[in-house]
């Protein structure tokens, strides 16, 4: 299978040590393009390090003041620009929204909220001036509707595909492209981080991505401009759907969803 192949001169990826910014990485490395990987767990970086020629380990936890301000940086210089960024770092919470630890929803909004806007304001600091440049914020379809029992993860998400959209607006002409990805349920360790493991017995195959699959979509509609890329044609209907049906009904079938 020949390698894929992408405009972009360079790129740093959150959330790069597992899952969809781990398959990314694979994707940008395969194509030749260097490649700042940013997570927690350093030594999964330094083995995509090991493997791919072109790999910078920048290893910062993204929920402290220093660590999203390191990588903030990083993102701005202009020694060593970054022609893509993609904040795909981010976690959810499963469960009854009353009985849930406070500080971890403090946590999930700080990291899926606050540094991917801190992340995004320092990419287009940079890439509005110089003309070029290419933003990528991972996103979900549960953004779209409400989600009863991952009630702050939508709600974050909703936030992301929002700021996303209005980015993308306003960059329109500038050189720059402003892209959100947002997937269905896709085959990561986002299942065990969020408690939702059920979800792979309460929803049928055709229903789940490869976290490749939605890396590849991601990566071609920010290098094609588009402002929202939902991988997946169950998803794009979903999402095309969610539009036209009363926002009532759609609260309803989401909670009898979640019962499921």
């Amino acid at each position: 299978m020949a390698a894929p192949r992408f405009p972009f001169t360079s790129a740093l990826v959150t959330g790069a040590s597992s899952g969809i910014g781990e398959s990314m990485v694979h994707l940008l490395a395969e194509a030749g393009v260097p490649t700042v990987v940013v997570a927690r767990r350093s030594d999964r970086l330094h083995e995509l390090a090991a493997r791919y020629a072109g790999i910078e380990v920048l290893a910062a936890d993204l929920g402290t003041h220093d660590g999203l301000a390191a990588v903030a940086v990083r993102v701005a210089s202009t020694v060593s620009p970054i022609d893509l960024v993609v904040n795909n770092a981010g976690f959810g919470t499963s469960g009854e929204f009353h009985t849930i630890d406070p500080d971890r929803l403090d946590d999930e909004i700080q990291l899926n909220i606050a540094a991917l806007t801190r992340l995004s304001r320092a990419a287009l600091g940079v890439m509005v001036p110089r003309g070029s440049g290419h933003l990528l914020n991972v996103s979900s379809v549960a953004s779209f509707q409400p989600a009863p029992k991952l009630a702050v993860y939508a709600a974050t998400k909703a936030y992301v595909t929002s700021l996303t959209e209005s980015l993308h607006e306003e960059v329109r002409g500038t050189g720059v492209k402003v892209t959100a990805l947002c997937p269905g349920l896709t085959r990561t360790e986002f299942q065990s981080v969020s408690n939702t493991e059920h979800y792979a017995t309460n929803y049928p195959g055709f229903a789940w991505l490869g976290a490749d699959e939605v890396a590849k979509a991601g990566l071609d509609a920010v290098a094609k401009g588009k402002a929202l890329s939902v991988p997946g044609v169950v998803y794009k209907g979903l999402a095309a759907a969610t539009g036209f049906t009363p926002r009532g009904l759609t609260r309803r079938l989401s909670g009898l969803v979640q019962r499921g």
